[in-house]
């Protein structure tokens, strides 16, 4: 069946309190896709961000991000007051984040609402139970994090970086409330997750959650499991995650993700996966696994380089993986990531998992590339893919027209047949082209359907200070853009059927014919929240 989606970081939803979270907003683009005829809310991973904010360094594979708890809803339990959290400082822009000001504020209030909060609760101590196989080691990790002033794990006293018995028992015993504070961050979270991925689901609004290849150094799973990595004795990378020098990087990436010792995962069943996995398919309905290629062959860098640029190819565990995968929790819904330079062997374990891949439609116009027509034109596509005009990590639509060479534009019209001179209206076309497509799947980002430019990009590779940052405006998700949506899934035979029953006619609406704009638009009513605090906190 054909069908169509958006991606939006739950970060980039507009809220109240400086991030979007797990608020009215949330259930009310649910409302919007449904309305308007998607039946896909792609994300980006919900684990904690460490230093640099970005979902993909996280300080555990297992845990929520606390900043995606709804204050609101706090409030609603009677944890926290209105008064408060309207006292705190999120940040004065609403269009971004201020990951400064949320680190400081938003565990400042939530430490108010963990004081309240019963831990006797019986739905919390099962909670604790239910996931005891990663919690203990995570609230712990944290809990040593703020008793060492934030300090990596791997600058701790001996003794409780190796994990020693004695030193974790005096630990959990010092840190008791601590610990419990972060547990029951966690309970927050994923309480408050279940209630909405739910919500969607049965609003017939599947989600698409991230899966990263590699966990952060700095985390709760390199200390609490550290024969799962490439370490020394001493429990320092060997050899650290990263991509070689290309035609963008001359010195190539250097993730410093450490490095699977998958001899040992083979040897376990592959254990840990199955867990991790498994985690996944609780929060998500679909799994994007990023960088997938990493599976088959994974650029291994020496630790301690500065740059990626001696590193080298080291055979992954392949196909192994995955039939382990599939003979212990069967067939598995999952997209996966495989883009950049890909191998025949990268090619061969795609079509042996049977798993849809990426085609990104900003990769299909490259007037340099003299190997011939591009992989990620659509006439190149099969079924079983997901089309993109972009992801997370691409410009926004506008901003890669502005930017590309001249030759490149012209291919861009030469493939669509038409001259344009307004970049808004080649915006459309190749969001039409992505509809078009036979790809069963067609995700386009909000930013694209909403015609902004860089200024809304999310994540710009390599880079540093500037990203993640981006969020949808109060009002700025517009019945017209809505409309623009609808058509194209109708069109192109990508609404859900049978349809839902419509809601009521907004007023104002555009017809089904008019292209979107980021302008003078009559806004969705049930996308818009207040910018000042003020109020109704129901959903």
């Amino acid at each position: 069946m054909r069908a169509s989606g958006v991606l939006l970081p739950v970060s980039s939803l507009p809220s109240r309190y400086g991030i979007g979270c797990f608020s009215r907003e949330a259930y009310r683009f649910v409302d919007f896709l449904k309305r308007y005829g998607q039946s896909y809310w792609q994300i980006l991973p919900l684990g904690q961000t460490s230093y640099g904010d970005s979902p993909y360094q996280s300080f555990s594979t297992f845990a929520g991000n606390p900043y995606f708890i709804s204050l609101e809803q706090l409030t609603e339990d009677g944890l926290l007051t209105k008064k408060e959290c309207n006292a705190c400082d999120f940040g004065s822009d609403p269009a971004y984040v201020d990951y400064g000001r949320m680190y400081e504020a938003r565990y400042c209030i939530l430490r108010k609402a963990f004081q309240r909060f019963d831990t006797a609760d019986t739905d919390f101590k099962a909670f604790q139970t239910r996931e005891r196989e990663w919690l203990g080691n995570y609230a712990l990790f944290m809990a040593l994090k703020d008793e060492f002033r934030g300090k990596s794990w791997t600058g701790w006293p001996d003794d409780i970086r190796l994990r020693k018995p004695e030193a974790l028992e005096a630990y959990e015993q010092q840190l008791e409330q601590e610990i419990l504070f972060y547990e029951f961050l966690q309970y927050e979270f994923f309480s408050q997750w279940e209630a909405l991925r739910t919500y969607a689901n049965e609003q017939g609004i599947q989600i698409i959650g991230d899966i990263p290849i590699y966990v952060a150094l700095d985390s709760a799973d390199a200390w609490a499991e550290p024969k799962l990595f490439q370490f020394d004795r001493d429990r320092r990378p060997v050899a650290v995650a990263g991509c070689p020098p290309d035609a963008f990087s001359a010195t190539g990436q250097l993730w410093g993700n450490p490095l699977y010792d998958w001899e040992y995962h083979k040897k376990t069943g592959y254990g840990w996966w199955m867990r991790r996995v498994l985690a996944c398919y609780k929060m998500y309905n679909v799994v994007r696994i990023d960088h997938f290629r990493g599976f088959d062959e994974y650029y291994s860098i020496p630790a301690g380089d500065k740059t990626a640029e001696f590193g080298k190819w080291v055979k992954g565990p392949g196909m192994d993986l995955f039939d382990a995968l599939k003979t212990e929790l069967g067939d598995l819904n999952i997209i996966v990531e495989d883009l950049g330079y890909i191998t025949d062997s990268v090619r061969e374990m795609v079509r042996a998992c049977g798993f849809p891949n990426m085609k990104v439609l900003e990769f299909a116009f490259d007037a340099r590339d003299s190997s011939g027509p591009s992989d990620y034109l659509p006439f190149n596509y099969d079924k079983n893919c997901v089309v993109y005009t972009g992801t997370h990590d691409n410009e926004t639509l506008r901003g890669w027209l502005d930017s590309i060479p001249q030759s490149d534009y012209r291919q861009v019209e030469k493939y669509l047949g038409r001259t344009m001179t307004d970049k808004n209206e080649l915006v459309v076309e190749i969001i039409r082209l992505a509809h078009a497509s036979t790809a069963r799947l067609c995700i386009v980002p909000l930013q694209d359907y909403l015609l902004l430019d860089n200024k809304a990009r999310m994540n710009e590779p390599s880079t540093l200070g500037k990203n993640w940052k981006w969020r949808l405006l109060p009002g700025q998700l517009t019945a017209k853009a809505g409309m623009f949506m609808k058509e194209m899934s109708d069109t192109y035979g990508r609404t859900p059927r049978p349809q839902a029953e419509e809601s009521p006619e907004l007023e104002g609406e555009p017809e089904s014919g008019e292209k979107p704009s980021t302008q003078d638009d009559k806004a969705v009513a049930s996308i818009q929240c207040p910018q000042d605090g003020t109020g109704s906190d129901d959903r």
